[in-house]
């Protein structure tokens, strides 16, 4: 009997004479068809030694080969629906772009573009300038710089400042950001000496005052956005930081970390540290692009002129810089700011953030509503809380609605799972048995994907 299967099986030529198979090449090549078709024959060889009886007519091996060129030429790196309400989820790519700023990255995407040719002067030029003067005008810094994130924004920082000279920190600020990066490290790592003062809890001005020496490069504070120390506690006021570090003239030097342009305290959140009024206190103030400023990727340095002119002539900077994407989204992102009445509504990661609680419900009723149509599902909507995400506001939960589904035909881990694995995913929670969908995080057409997805999984 196996014989007769191995004998059944089409050689790869035969297949190659296919019409259907003609069209994938045309499309793909011949060399990648080929592979995807012997890999197709050799997994029906393997069935037929463990014993099985795989189907073998011509139409089912095109379509098996045709999902083999499927998986190998999909893209690994591709869009998905977060249900999640994690609006800052890290795994899921932090901050939406704003649609606005579609076309400013599509226009230097696919032309030639200054980058770094200085129009004016018939010259070459610096490519930070694209951006210095807008991070100038919004934050009242002096000068800026732009590299590939914080965490290279504090190195290029030490590297410059510091090198081999010691970093005081406070114990309570000695950070530990996503994928084990921890600020001891990244102070070491660009060649300053870590100087620890204090205790967890507490780090009183004294502590400052006797660390300083001659071996001090800098003071540096760390913003503590992604966790909250509370009850007994006590930091030093920004301003005594400040009088303390020039009166020993020694840099004063700020990881903000998810920086901020505008407060959000007006709609309920907790007071974040602006970056505008923290430039008032220190030399040098670093932050994400990519977090609650909205934008891309980045690290973004401002600051006194005198340091970032020492910053941009580390050769160091060469390998942490900023390709032509993310400064044409960084510099679309950053004029959305310079109308603050609008700004809210033009950044999704502030616009979902700052979403009243009663158009999140009338949202999830839409929503329920469009899947208590699909057979097999029992619906309902029910209260929950959203989080920001990404090292920011840590601990803070944000009111939100949820749709739960509960499938009466298969399990809601394996419909969660369906969900997730497919060339469209949706992530969602998976809570009690139920699926929730956090409307917080949901795009315009999303919903309409979700019920159409589901409608299809229930189907089959």
């Amino acid at each position: 009997m196996n014989e007769d299967l191995f004998q059944s099986l089409p050689s790869v030529n035969e297949l190659l004479s296919n019409s259907a198979i003609a069209e994938l090449q045309q499309q793909f090549g011949s060399g990648l068809v080929k592979q995807q078709i012997q890999q197709v024959l050799n997994n029906k060889r393997q069935q037929i030694i463990q014993g099985e009886k795989p189907t073998l007519a011509t139409t089912d091996l095109v379509v098996a080969v045709k999902q083999q060129i499927h998986n190998k030429t999909v893209m690994s790196l591709r869009p998905v629906i977060n249900a999640t309400g994690v609006v800052l989820h890290t795994n899921l790519g932090r901050s939406l772009l704003s649609p606005e700023i579609k076309q400013a990255v599509n226009e230097v995407g696919f032309q030639y573009s200054n980058l770094e040719y200085n129009l004016n002067e018939k010259a070459r030029g610096q490519r930070y300038s694209h951006v210095e003067a807008l991070i100038r005008d919004l934050t009242g810094a002096e000068d800026a710089l732009v590299v590939n994130n914080n965490a290279a924004a504090v190195m290029l920082v030490l590297d410059t400042l510091v090198n081999q000279k010691e970093v005081i920190v406070s114990r309570g600020e000695l950070v530990e950001i996503g994928g084990s990066f921890r600020i001891p490290e990244i102070i070491t790592s660009g060649g300053g000496i870590l100087h620890e003062i204090g205790t967890t809890n507490k780090t009183h001005l004294v502590d400052y005052q006797r660390a300083l020496s001659d071996e001090t490069g800098a003071i540096l504070k760390v913003h503590t956005s992604n966790y909250r120390i509370v009850g007994f506690t006590e930091s030093v006021a920004s301003q005594d930081l400040s009088k303390l570090a020039h009166e020993a003239q020694v840099p004063l030097i700020y990881d903000l970390g998810s920086g901020l342009l505008v407060d959000l305290s007006k709609f309920g959140l907790p007071a974040e540290p602006l970056i505008k009024e923290e430039l008032k206190w220190y030399d040098l103030v670093t932050f994400s692009g990519d977090k609650l400023l909205g934008g891309p990727q980045a690290g973004i340095i401002a600051g006194k002129r005198d340091y970032i002119e020492r910053l941009k002539h580390n050769q160091l900077l060469r390998a942490l810089r900023v390709d032509k994407l993310t400064l044409a989204a960084l510099e679309a992102t950053l004029h959305l700011y310079e109308n603050p009445e609008k700004v809210i509504q033009k950044i999704p990661t502030l616009r979902m953030i700052t979403l009243p609680l009663a158009e999140l419900q009338q949202h999830a009723q839409r929503l329920s509503s469009a899947l208590k149509q699909i057979k097999s599902l029992k619906v309902t909507t029910l209260a929950g809380t959203s989080q920001v995400g990404g090292g920011s506001y840590p601990g803070y939960l944000l009111p939100t609605e949820l749709v739960a589904v509960t499938p009466t035909t298969i399990s809601a881990t394996k419909l969660e799972s369906k969900l997730r694995i497919s060339d469209s995913p949706i992530i969602v929670r998976l809570e009690k048995g139920q699926i929730q969908f956090d409307v917080r995080t949901l795009q315009i057409g999303d919903d309409e994907k979700i019920v159409r997805r589901i409608s299809q999984l229930m189907r089959s």
